[in-house]
C-alpha cells in the first residue's frame, strides 16, 4: 500500500507539474469589446513571437510579442478588417511574422522542395538497388559452361 501511495503522489505531482500552455496576455490589454478580443486573439494565434520562434504572440511573454498583440488591437480598434490588419503587420515586420507562410510568390519554391527531394531520393535510392544487383563483368555462361551445368543439374 505504501509504494501504490508514493507512485500515485509521484505521478500526481508529475501531473500538475507539467507546463500547460498559458496565454501570455495581460489583463490590461483585453479590449472592452468581447467581439474585437475574439477577433485579436484568432489573429494573435496566427502571428509568431519574433523573439521565441514558433511560439504564437497570444501565448509568448517578450515584450515585442505584446508590442505586436497591442499593434494589433490598435488596428482592430481603428476600424481594420482581419485582412487589413495581418497584412499591416506582414507589411512592417515580414511574411517570416506569420506561423502559416502562404504558398504564394518565391514561397512555392520551400513547399515543393520537401516533396521534390523526397522523390529525387527515392528515384537515386531505386537507382542504387538496380545497380547494385547486376553482378560486376557478368557477361553470361559461355557454351561450355552451359554445358556443364545442364550436365550437373540433368543428375
Amino acid at each position: 500500500m505504501k509504494r501504490f501511495v508514493q507512485t500515485f503522489t509521484l505521478t500526481l505531482t508529475m501531473g500538475l507539474s507539467v507546463a500547460m500552455p498559458a496565454f501570455a496576455v495581460q489583463p490590461d490589454e483585453v479590449l472592452a469589446d468581447p467581439a474585437l478580443e475574439a477577433r485579436a486573439r484568432d489573429l494573435s494565434k496566427d502571428l509568431r513571437c519574433l523573439v521565441c520562434r514558433n511560439e504564437s504572440i497570444d501565448e509568448s511573454n517578450a515584450e515585442l510579442a505584446r508590442d505586436l498583440r497591442l499593434l494589433v488591437r490598435e488596428r482592430l480598434v481603428a476600424g481594420d478588417s482581419n485582412d487589413e490588419a495581418m497584412a499591416f503587420i506582414v507589411d512592417r515586420y515580414g511574411e517570416y511574422v506569420l506561423l502559416r507562410p502562404t504558398t504564394g510568390g518565391a514561397n512555392w519554391i520551400l513547399w515543393a522542395a520537401g516533396p521534390a527531394m523526397l522523390l529525387l531520393s527515392l528515384g537515386v535510392a531505386g537507382a542504387y538497388l538496380r545497380g547494385r544487383s547486376k553482378p560486376e563483368g557478368a557477361a553470361g555462361l559461355s557454351t561450355e559452361e552451359e554445358d556443364r551445368l545442364k550436365e550437373i543439374l540433368d543428375r
